[in-house]
């Protein structure tokens, strides 16, 4: 029998080189790739980094029409078997280039689809807006928002930028094996989960 290779994406709308956003999208990247490789489950990962793709994003906003780089950058969304979704935290929300990506998504490319939300801040206190800001735009996308989210304070680093404290990693952990979980079982294409989250 031949063993499909899962596709996990996860987008980065980080500003900064290095991005704590990125930081987080790859140890998140990193927990769903260990989880499903002790499954013996193959994966392939693709980083989408937002900030790459910002006037591409602006000119399709405007002409309806995909650079290249972004045409690809969306089908390898649309595609995947899972995805990771994260934002550093501006005015209380997910920022601009992260919501105007999502919104060149055709509305039903996610429907069933797992995605794992996360979101980078200065201080802990903003971390509501996984559930009043990501969750609610996933869940109209029709996708299949993972019960844990993960947010990262600045507090959650460690001294070098890209160490964690005690309790991050737990937090990663816990939500990567929920995402693998989903792929593995193929939770993209089952039909229950699929309506499930169309009426979620």
């Amino acid at each position: 029998m031949t063993v499909r290779t899962l596709k996990l994406v996860a987008v980065s709308a980080g500003l900064s080189v290095p991005s704590s956003t990125r930081l987080l999208a790859d140890r998140l990247t990193e927990a769903v790739r260990g989880t499903l490789a002790e499954r013996d489950v193959e994966v392939q990962v693709r980083v989408v980094e937002l900030r790459e793709l910002a006037v591409p994003i602006a000119n399709h906003l405007v002409t309806g029409f995909p650079a290249p780089a972004l045409g690809e950058a969306i089908e390898a969304v649309t595609e995947a078997d899972g995805l990771i979704a994260v934002t550093p935290v501006f005015k209380a929300s997910y920022s601009g280039l992260f919501k105007s990506f999502f919104d060149l998504i055709e509305p039903d490319a996610l429907t069933g689809k797992p995605v794992l939300i996360a979101a980078t801040g200065g201080t802990a206190r903003h971390s509501l807006v996984l559930e009043h800001a990501l969750r609610p735009l996933f869940a109209y996308l029709r996708a299949l928002v993972l019960p844990t989210t993960v947010y990262a304070a600045s507090e959650d680093w460690g001294g070098s930028g890209d160490t964690l404290t005690d309790t991050l990693p737990v937090r990663i952990e816990r939500a990567g094996g929920e995402l693998a979980g989903l792929m593995a079982a193929g939770a993209a294409r089952t039909p229950e989960l699929v309506h499930a989250a169309a009426i979620g």
